[in-house]
C-alpha cells in the first residue's frame, strides 16, 4: 500500500497546500489497505453495511461514530474483524463532539484517511403534518451534520497533508419524490447534502481531498422496514420499474470503497445513484 500523504508546500499567506497528482510508486488496485475509515452511524443499518464492505477490501481499521450504543450485530462484525473495528459515541451534531472522536482516531491509528458522513434519520409523513420542531431536527443531523464530519475531517487531513476522501450519504430523494414514502422535508435535507458535496469537493480539490456522495434508493434497514409490507408494494413496484426488491446495505459498500480507495484520485465533486434503477429518474 502507497501512503496517500503527498509533497507539500506553502504559500505567502502560509497556507498549506499537498499535491493532487499520484506519487510515481502509486497502487491502482481498488483497495482500502492500510487506510483508516471513519463511518457515522456504523453501529446499525446502512453504515454497519458499509463497515462491513470496507473490512472485506482490506482497510486498516474502521471507526463508528455514533451516539447508540453497540448492538448485537455490531459486536458480531468486530468479533469477525479482530482489533480492526471500533466505537467512539459521537454525537454528530455537535463540533466538540465530532473533533474529539477524530483526534482519538489520529493518536490511536496515527492518521485519517476517509470520513464517511453517513449519520441520518427519516421521517415519513404528509408535509402538512410536519411541525417545524421536526422539520430543524431533520436538518440538524442530516445536513449540519453531514457539514461538521466533512469539515472536521478536511481540517484533520490539511493539518496531517493527507489527500483524504469525504463520501457524504445522499439518497434518491434528493433527486426525484419519494412516491412510496413521501417525506419533503427528508428529501429537502439529502439535496442539501448533494448540492454541498460539490462545492466542498471545489474548494478542497487544492489539497487532494475528495468530496462525493451516494444517493441510495430503497435499501433495507430498520428505518425501511414498512415498505416491502404495504398492501400496494407489488403496485408500487411495477410501476417503479426496475429491481421490484429493497437492497441489503452491503450493496451499496462497492461504491464507496472505490471513491474512499486511492484508485478514484480523480473523481471528486460527483453523486452516484444506486437504486437498482428503480425511479432512478
Amino acid at each position: 500500500m502507497v501512503s496517500s500523504a503527498a509533497p507539500s508546500s506553502t504559500d505567502a499567506n502560509g497556507t498549506h497546500f499537498v499535491s493532487t497528482l499520484p506519487g510515481p510508486n502509486h497502487s491502482w488496485q481498488v483497495t482500502l489497505s492500510g487506510k483508516v475509515i471513519a463511518i457515522t452511524g456504523a453501529n446499525q443499518g446502512i453504515g454497519l453495511g458499509l463497515a462491513e464492505v470496507c473490512l472485506a477490501n482490506n482497510a486498516a481499521h474502521v471507526y463508528s461514530l455514533d451516539i447508540s450504543e453497540p448492538g448485537e450485530p455490531f459486536r458480531e462484525l468486530a468479533s469477525k474483524n479482530a482489533d480492526r473495528l471500533s466505537y467512539i459515541k459521537t454525537d454528530v451534531t455537535s463540533e466538540e463532539s465530532v473533533a474529539a472522536a477524530l483526534d482519538k482516531i489520529v493518536s490511536e491509528q496515527g492518521r485519517l484517511d476517509g470520513m464517511v458522513a453517513n449519520a441520518g434519520a427519516t421521517k415519513h409523513q404528509p408535509a402538512l403534518d410536519f411541525t417545524l420542531d421536526q422539520v430543524k431536527r431533520l436538518f440538524e443531523l442530516n445536513v449540519f451534520g453531514a457539514w461538521i464530519c466533512a469539515t472536521a475531517a478536511a481540517r484533520v487531513f490539511i493539518r496531517l497533508g493527507i489527500k483524504g476522501a469525504i463520501v457524504l450519504t445522499a439518497s434518491m430523494t434528493s433527486y426525484r419524490p419519494n412516491r412510496a414514502a413521501p417525506s419533503a422535508p427528508y428529501g429537502g435535507t439529502k439535496a442539501a447534502v448533494r448540492n454541498m458535496t460539490h462545492t466542498l469537493a471545489m474548494e478542497w480539490a487544492q489539497y487532494g481531498i475528495r468530496v462525493n456522495s451516494v444517493s441510495p434508493g430503497f435499501v433495507k434497514t430498520a428505518l425501511t422496514y414498512y415498505v416491502e409490507t404495504s398492501p400496494d408494494w407489488d403496485t408500487k413496484m411495477k410501476y417503479y420499474g426496475g429491481m421490484p426488491r429493497l437492497a441489503l446495505p452491503q450493496e451499496l459498500g462497492g461504491a464507496y470503497v472505490y471513491l474512499l480507495s486511492d484508485t478514484a484520485t480523480y473523481t471528486t465533486g460527483i453523486d452516484i445513484p444506486i437504486a437498482g434503477v428503480v425511479g432512478a429518474w
